[in-house]
């Protein structure tokens, strides 16, 4: 496959941004820009009414294929520069634009057709990254723990899931690893094209099945075949930390091999305690891992793309976003980033 033309994003430095949101409204992209960021990504995920696992959530933004117009995506673009801030990708769209897709459904060619247009779209608005998982039943949290000051954090035990089928019968790996490769060959030639770049996202949990679903990537192994399925250097990772944590997998091995072959595109900086199949989520600055050794780690293997505190603990008096959680896992990963870079200059 072809390469893609160099993004001038591609240019910037290992440095820490926000996301996990929708609709960038001014009072929010003001408080984003007072913390000292400059870089966002939009996160279009949408949860289905009936979905059991987590609160369905309002509709958002661009919440049906045919309103991912190029207008409306320059508008979003052009709304957060107004800011002074770079939208350097969005991240999912709702889970029924393609679940026909990952599971091989009757709609399955109407909703490629879709995300082709979807990704062209998106390149021609000037957004150089779109971040998409393969979790036809989403992510899935089954309970809510106290860390650290009593602040609340989700958590997942496999042995309180129960049998039941989210969608109808049990799936064989196979038949997602087929579907998988159809997506890819269906949509990197566009992505390729318009010089857009994808970035898969773990799933979460990493278990192997949830609902009768295989849970596809889930360790090291199913993401290299993932990389080398289909070839392509317009085609790499949304580096979530806080999945690869609960995998248990060697994490700094997993920065260096898929660093070291530019498939680090973007990353989720978040830990978590403990490992599947029973885990919480935590703040930053605890966790399976060092932070500090991670960001090194980062910057050693060359990653210059943009890092996010993912999801955050609930904390006293704090919003639906979590700004003032989100705020201490910015100005944690500053501290540390500046530090590093002190550090290397000595």
């Amino acid at each position: 496959m072809s390469q893609t033309a160099d993004s001038p994003f591609d240019e910037l430095p290992l440095r820490i941004g926000l996301g996990q949101f929708r609709e960038p409204t001014d009072d929010r992209l003001r408080f984003i820009k007072q913390l000292g960021v400059d870089d966002v990504l939009l996160n279009m995920y949408r949860y289905s009414p009936d979905y059991p696992h987590l609160p369905n959530e309002d509709r958002p933004l661009l919440a049906t294929p045919e309103e991912w117009t190029v207008e409306a995506l320059v508008e979003l673009r052009e709304r957060i520069e107004r800011a002074g801030l770079r939208l350097n990708a969005i991240e999912n769209v709702p889970i029924a634009f393609y679940d026909h897709v990952m599971l091989g459904g009757d709609r399955r060619d109407e909703q490629l057709d879709d995300l082709r247009r979807i990704v062209r779209n998106i390149g021609e608005a000037g957004i150089p990254m779109f971040g998409y998982h393969w979790m036809p039943s989403g992510v899935w949290r089954n309970a809510e723990v106290a860390v650290r000051g009593g602040a609340r954090a989700s958590g997942f035990d496999l042995d309180a899931v129960d049998d039941d089928l989210t969608h109808g019968r049990e799936y064989a790996e196979a038949e997602l690893w087929e579907n998988y490769e159809r997506f890819l060959r269906a949509v990197l030639p566009v992505a390729e094209e318009v010089g857009v770049k994808l970035c898969l996202h773990p799933n979460d949990p990493p278990v192997d099945s949830l609902g009768g679903v295989p849970q596809l990537f889930r360790n090291f192994e199913n993401f290299r075949r993932a990389m080398d399925l289909v070839p392509s250097d317009t085609h790499g990772l949304e580096f979530c930390l806080g999945c690869w944590s609960e995998m248990g997998e060697d994490l700094e091995s997993a920065i260096r091999y898929f660093g070291s072959r530019g498939k680090l595109y973007y990353v989720h900086f978040r830990d978590v305690e403990g490992t599947v199949p029973r885990f919480n989520e935590t703040f930053v600055d605890q966790g399976n891992y060092d932070s500090a050794r991670i960001l090194e780690l980062l910057d050693d293997v060359g990653f210059r793309g943009m890092v996010i505190p993912d999801h955050v603990p609930h904390v006293e008096g704090d919003s639906n976003w979590d700004h003032r959680g989100r705020a201490h896992a910015v100005g944690y990963l500053q501290g540390l980033l500046a530090m590093h870079r002190a550090h290397a200059d000595t």
